[in-house]
């Protein structure tokens, strides 16, 4: 499955509506509202889904991700605006008519009934015939490498063995559209790191159309297609996880999608191919290595990411982005170091320095005077 890069990040616009759905299309949410009482849980939200793609939707609890994923499934009704699957209006169609299934964080297994008799429930309430019933949940057990422990109740099975019945039972219906609710969220760090490439290969297999629904930053950009960052019920930010990561389009995005550090200030010179901005918490100006269309004087946060930030103990040779700091705290992470370096100015700076760096340089420690510095490249220029 492919990662276009290619276009920047935008919310996608309402379109004008056809019977026959475009390829970029096929799940189309067009100015999607929901209220209770007098909360709004989703407002005005648009975006488009193309078909096979994994789409997460990712924020943090109480800002409407859960709420639009249950839209979509028929479980909460629209205050207004309009669904669509493949150009199918699903306004006025109840849950059980949907081509969607939905996975739920819980999995929501049938605790007396076995493997398999999970996965074949579905198909028992839709009538199929017995033969194919056999057929199309032995596929799916097999797709999920669940064949072997198909006679076993769910309280038999571990976390993860139950989730991928629980990816069966959802797979086996052949939905147009698969909607995950965090996923991986009831498993252990290894396991979930390691059912994620299997759920993404699951997936590209079946060639399903999934949404999926996460407040795990790493689960989204490891998973998904494209990524969907929301906050108060609205899309502030649409991208690959790349582009999400890299540019982010305000400082909310910044601070959510990873961490970062900020340097507020003003732009002192703005040319078609770089500014300079001038921060009370450096000795040096800003350089950033693009323009922003902006004026002389405008007020702007430049946000650098702790994995660009180099630390030395020589002062860098160029008179732009760095400053000189004391270690205040040392957080080793296997493959690499967080330092915590403490400038002059009194701004904390976050430095992310790689092992393979480390054992290159006699390696600071508390107290040590250090530089941090980075490259023109590094900088990202937020208005917002």
């Amino acid at each position: 499955m492919s990662r276009d890069s290619s276009h920047g990040p935008t919310v996608t616009p309402a379109k004008p509506l056809s019977l026959h759905s475009q390829e970029s299309d096929f799940v189309q949410i067009i100015d999607a509202v929901k209220k209770f009482g007098a909360t709004t849980a989703v407002q005005n939200v648009s975006l488009s889904v193309k078909r096979g793609e994994i789409f997460a939707l990712l924020g943090s609890s109480g800002c409407g991700k859960s709420t639009l994923l249950r839209m979509l499934a028929g479980f909460e009704t629209l205050t207004s605006g309009r669904i669509l699957i493949d150009g199918e209006d699903l306004a006025q169609m109840p849950p059980y008519r949907r081509p969607v299934n939905m996975m739920f964080q819980s999995y929501a297994l049938f605790p007396h009934m076995t493997a398999h008799a999970n996965v074949a429930f579905g198909l028992k309430q839709e009538g199929r015939p017995k033969a194919e019933i056999q057929e199309r949940v032995a596929s799916a057990l097999e797709l999920v490498q669940m064949s072997h422990l198909a006679k076993r109740k769910p309280h038999q099975l571990s976390g993860g063995q139950q989730q991928r019945v629980a990816l069966a039972r959802s797979l086996v219906k052949r939905p147009k559209l698969l909607l995950l609710d965090e996923p991986m969220s009831a498993l252990d760090k290894q396991i979930r790191q390691r059912t994620q490439i299997e759920l993404m290969d699951i997936l590209d297999k079946v060639g399903v159309t999934c949404i999926m629904v996460t407040h795990d930053q790493e689960e989204a950009m490891v998973m998904a297609d494209r990524v969907a960052v929301m906050t108060d019920g609205r899309i502030v930010q649409i991208g690959t996880p790349l582009e999400v990561y890299e540019y982010p389009n305000s400082r909310f995005c910044a601070e959510f999608i990873g961490s970062t550090n900020f340097f507020a200030g003003t732009i002192v010179e703005d040319e078609a191919d770089h500014i300079f901005v001038q921060s009370p918490d450096l000795p040096k100006p800003l350089y950033v290595s693009h323009g922003v269309m902006g004026q002389l004087g405008m007020e702007v946060t430049i946000s650098v990411r702790p994995e660009r930030v180099a630390v030395t103990r020589q002062a860098p040779a160029q008179n732009y982005n760095w400053a000189h700091g004391k270690v205040d705290n040392i957080a080793y992470r296997g493959g690499y170091t967080l330092y915590h370096v403490m400038l002059d100015s009194g701004k904390m700076v976050v430095a992310n320095v790689s092992s393979l760096a480390l054992t290159e340089m006699q390696a600071p420690t508390y107290d040590d005077e250090v530089f941090i510095s980075w490259s023109p490249e590094s900088g990202v220029v937020l208005t917002k």
